[in-house]
């Protein structure tokens, strides 16, 4: 008798919220960032497929295009779209950002003028 009053007693309050629709939401880890180096980022998550980009006219004979790329925002992936720049000194070339795998993990470079 007094094992069915104590399996009364601690099943009772479980079966409580079973019954009542409890939800229980567990929150996915958030992303592991470290920098390495400066301009470098290890982020273990995958940046999203780029957009289709649209090339506009150049605004003039000195700019370059420089592609859009998914950049890391700190909390998460963030699309810098692409633009027209002129080179701060003659002879300077634009370095696009990339992604490399190192070690397992996904590091995004920083592009710039080179």
């Amino acid at each position: 008798m007094r094992t069915k009053l104590l399996k009364l007693v601690f099943l009772a309050p479980l079966a409580g919220l079973v019954m009542s629709g409890c939800h229980v939401y567990v929150r996915p880890p958030p992303a592991q960032v470290a920098v390495s180096v400066p301009g470098e980022v290890v982020v273990d998550t995958v940046p999203p497929p780029a957009p289709v980009e649209v090339v506009t006219v150049s605004p003039g004979p000195d700019f370059i295009w420089i592609g859009g790329a998914w950049v890391w925002g700190g909390g998460g992936w963030v699309w810098e779209r692409g633009h027209w720049d002129r080179p701060p000194h003659p002879g300077m070339v634009w370095a696009p950002h990339r992604y490399e795998v190192r070690n397992g993990h996904r590091v995004f470079v920083r592009g710039g003028w080179r």
